[in-house]
């Protein structure tokens, strides 16, 4: 594929070469909005010289310093919200971002810790996605004391410490998983549910979600102990063929957090696709497969641009006041994928 030229810009943005010249050299003013203009046409474009173009736009901007930490480095989703985050930032036209993203490879205390005193050493606001330790809690408060914000993402954790929690309902998402099997099954029957951890606040809110749309709309149905499967595929595709030896009547299960890799691939193995209504969460290569051969029902997924956007504003907000604002929550709504719409 040719590479774009500084013509194919002019006429991408509407202006001569003449005056693209003027922005990537900074020679001479232009005026801002012709500026950005050129700027927003060569992402379009995707033009070679964009963080130079970047840089010339923005010059006049302040710049502001935001730390991402992120779960689990191998995962697809995680890779795929690094990027989105990188892609806010560079689309943000009232301040110049350097957005750092690191990851915690593991979900111990210890480990965030460590990575979130870390980043707040380069920082002025942080976006984390954790359990909820009291040790975390404990760093998250003496980072708000020395004026670096920390927002919850995906997840909630330290409620009234951090600045904010930006995800989706996490309730919301584990009653619409028990409504999508109660609707779907024949017949009413057992049905379980696997968490990573119940340190996630997001995975027990999925769990009460499950259990409570049950209780209340399809008491019929035996909800079955929930198992932990530490978010890991190898786990859950143990736990999986047990819970499937154990209860060869089981109707369906929902994974609340990571490792559905596991549940796919032991589904695949006892050939029984199409024979249990499974909901995972998020669109990945593997989910997508599975929602295609009808190994799984539905994938319930977290709308990370529009999160990323509102993530930026979020924080580029708490570098920019100086009270801290109370402790809130932003909801987006979540997406929906069978496999009609994927």
């Amino acid at each position: 594929m040719r590479r774009p030229t500084i013509s194919d810009l002019a006429k991408a943005s509407g202006v001569s070469v003449a005056t693209i010249d003027r922005v990537l050299n900074g020679r001479h003013r232009v005026r801002e909005e012709t500026a950005r203009r050129v700027f927003e046409a060569a992402q379009e474009i995707g033009y070679h010289a964009i963080g130079l173009l970047r840089q010339r736009v923005f010059e006049d901007l302040p710049q502001y310093r935001l730390g991402f930490v992120l779960q689990k480095p191998v995962q697809s989703f995680y890779q795929t919200f690094a990027k989105e985050i990188v892609v806010a930032a560079q689309a943000v036209t009232t301040a110049r971002i350097n957005a750092q993203v690191d990851f915690v490879a593991a979900s111990t205390p210890t480990a965030i810790v460590e990575k979130l005193k870390a980043m707040a050493a380069r920082s002025q606001a942080i976006a984390l996605v954790a359990p909820d330790y009291p040790a975390v809690t404990a760093a998250i408060e003496e980072l708000k004391e020395r004026g670096i914000p920390v927002f919850s993402l995906l997840s909630d954790f330290s409620t009234g410490v951090r600045q904010g929690y930006i995800g989706v309902d996490n309730r919301k998402v584990g009653r619409t998983a028990a409504w999508v099997i109660a609707r779907s099954a024949r017949r009413p029957g057992k049905v379980a549910c696997f968490v990573g951890s119940h340190r996630f606040h997001g995975h027990e809110l999925r769990e009460i979600g499950f259990r409570s749309y049950f209780r209340e709309n399809a008491p019929e149905f035996e909800v079955l102990d929930t198992l932990i499967n530490l978010d890991t595929p190898e786990i859950t595709h143990e736990a999986t063929l047990d819970l499937l030896q154990k209860h060869p009547d089981l109707i369906g299960f929902y994974v609340c957090g990571g490792g559905m890799e596991g549940a796919i691939s032991a589904i695949r193995e006892e050939r029984l696709s199409g024979k249990l209504i499974v909901v995972v969460n998020e669109l990945t290569p593997d989910s997508k497969a599975a929602l295609a051969d009808d190994v799984v029902a539905m994938a319930i997924g977290t709308p990370l641009p529009a999160l990323c956007k509102e993530l930026m504003s979020l924080m580029i907000k708490s570098v920019e006041s100086d009270e801290t604002a109370v402790p809130g929550q932003s909801f987006l709504p979540f997406e929906i994928f069978v496999s009609e719409n994927i």
